[in-house]
């Protein structure tokens, strides 16, 4: 079986839908249904149960998945160790990102490519959707993070930026003519947040109650920025955010409000303690060397 035709194998059975699995792999629908034709053929049965609605794995297809999973990771992680040592690279370190100021944090990454290019490092923009659980499972090696976090298994290191929070509101919303807002008006909207985050965690970046003690409801869930920020333009929605997002969001139907009683949110590398290296102790070294961007 050539490499290509088990990566879209394996792509079909985590997606299972040809349109997202050809998209994601940047081939044809015709080329993923090529090619899952002709391992049938080879192994002499059905791996998908089609339907105009559905595709589901066979008995069969589960499987070859459970076989074939272990082995490509293998064969693909020592691939890729094969091209960074073909340039001197000797490692990668990842790095996930709950910001949205990429540009703003180029100086940290920039320096730390110049002193160290043995390592490639590798910037990642977050999903919300339960970024913790990316360390833990190995898929980043250190995450850009809102404090608090109070996670046994993680180190908290330097801070990067810190930042004063903003409403963001459509503009013909009516708090959207206010030259500034109070925390305590928060409990008169509801506010979406992404499901699974740890509750403190939550409450650090929006409280879950007004400092006269009044519940500031959540509505509905949200999983990336685009989606937030293209909520908030239609008027569906309000959201607090940190203020650097103004620099990355010239839209003219948001209106921007500062929240002078909502607390400043400081963003620091966080990793797992048991897979600190020296990588990580080299970016963090990097980053308390250059201090803290400050908004």
């Amino acid at each position: 079986m050539e490499l290509r035709d088990i990566e879209i194998f394996l792509a079909l059975a985590e997606e299972l839908h040809f349109g997202r699995t050809a998209e994601r792999l940047r081939v044809s629908q015709a080329r993923v249904s090529q090619a899952i034709k002709k391992q049938e053929r080879r192994i002499g049965a059905a791996l998908f149960d089609r339907t105009s609605r559905t595709v589901r794995l066979t008995d069969v297809g589960r499987q070859l998945r459970d076989d074939l999973q272990p082995a490509y990771a293998g064969l693909h992680q020592s691939l890729e160790r094969a091209r960074l040592a073909a340039r001197g690279v000797t490692g990668r370190l990842r790095v996930g990102m709950m910001p949205f100021n990429l540009v703003d944090l180029h100086f940290y990454w920039k320096t730390f490519r110049s002193r160290h290019p043995q390592w490639e490092l590798e910037i990642r923009q977050m999903v919300y959707t339960d970024p913790f659980s990316r360390l833990r499972d190995g898929d980043l090696d250190v995450l850009v993070a809102w404090l608090p976090v109070e996670e046994p298994d993680f180190t908290v290191g330097p801070v990067l930026l810190t930042d004063p929070r903003i409403l963001a509101v459509c503009a013909d919303h009516e708090l959207a003519g206010r030259t500034s807002v109070r925390l305590e008006m928060f409990a008169d909207f509801r506010h979406p947040m992404p499901p699974g985050l740890p509750d403190y965690w939550e409450d650090g970046y929006m409280p879950f109650h007004s400092p006269r003690g009044r519940s500031i409801e959540r509505g509905g869930h949200v999983f990336n920025a685009e989606d937030l920020i293209n909520q908030v333009g239609m008027g569906e929605i309000i959201h607090g955010f940190p203020s650097h997002v103004t620099r990355h969001w010239g839209m003219p139907n948001i209106r921007w409000i500062p929240v002078p009683d909502l607390a400043t949110l400081s963003f620091v590398l966080v990793w797992r303690t048991d897979a600190e290296n020296e990588a990580i102790r080299a970016l963090a070294d990097t980053v308390r060397e250059l201090g803290t961007f400050r908004f």
